[in-house]
């Protein structure tokens, strides 16, 4: 096998959660391009539809299922519909996560319900969503990549909340590398600043000029915002034999900063 092919995921079959749009969108697609066959999973149904047509044009079969990534007994379905469907699930990415309601917080000025709203999307659907796929793979074997960030290191003003769910992320994915080796791999990636919609309404970046001027303060070593693409590169090398022998990390994309 050439190094090429190490990166190839042809005859997989991936589950992308919150893959409606953004980075999620970019993975399921870069999926695709390498190989695999993909289960895209959002709230959205006409969002999930239009991803799986990009994923049919590219000639691997893509199945949209409207799915609450904070429900367990969704997640379970979806593990599930996607054995029925595909014939198998050997890639996982926990994908859907966010701030619910575009408001970074101060963890001093955090409500309970609020706290237990980021808390829930950002950790909780990681470990429901790991252990649905680990129980699913166990015999098989696959894969499982937990999209974490940036923010998961060091201190988050005013964006406590979300950086103490994304650290928690990144400790589940090092002790679940552990419990479920040899055959299941768990590793994560941890963006950096990706305007994406959600992106946007936490920073308040709603026009070129105030995401240029957010992108001169932050001093960007590469001088330049990340892209879906750029995530979704990293998830497919995860995904990939290429990193067959990587489990319990987190590979930082981060434009350096």
């Amino acid at each position: 096998m050439s190094i090429l092919d190490r990166f190839r995921l042809d005859g997989e079959v991936a589950v992308v959660t919150g893959a409606g749009k953004g980075i999620g969108r970019a993975i399921a697609i870069a999926l695709a391009e390498a190989g695999a066959d993909v289960a895209v999973a959002a709230r959205t149904q006409s969002d999930l539809e239009a991803v799986a047509e990009e994923i049919r044009a590219l000639g691997r079969n893509a199945l949209p299922l409207a799915t609450d990534a904070t429900s367990l007994e969704a997640l379970e379905k979806l593990a599930a519909e996607t054995v029925k469907q595909l014939g198998k699930l050997t890639i996982w990415v926990n994908n859907a996560g966010g701030i619910p309601d575009g408001t970074p917080r101060y963890l001093t000025r955090t409500s309970e319900e609020n706290f237990d709203a980021q808390i829930g999307l950002n950790l909780k659907a990681v470990w429901m969503g790991s252990t649905v796929a680990a129980r699913t793979m166990k015999d098989g074997g696959g894969a499982i990549v937990n999209i974490s960030s940036r923010s998961s290191y060091g201190p988050q003003v005013k964006n406590g909340p979300y950086g103490a769910a994304k650290a928690a992320v990144n400790s589940l994915t090092s002790t679940l590398a552990m419990e479920a080796a040899p055959n299941i791999r768990v590793n994560a990636v941890a963006p950096g600043p990706v305007p994406t919609e959600n992106f946007d309404d936490c920073m308040g970046t709603d026009t070129p000029e105030k995401r240029a001027k957010l992108l001169e303060m932050m001093q960007m070593p590469l001088q330049r915002y990340g892209t879906g693409e750029d995530i979704a590169a990293a998830v497919v090398y995860m995904a990939s034999p290429a990193a067959s022998w990587v489990t319990g990390q987190c590979l930082y994309v981060t434009g350096g900063k």
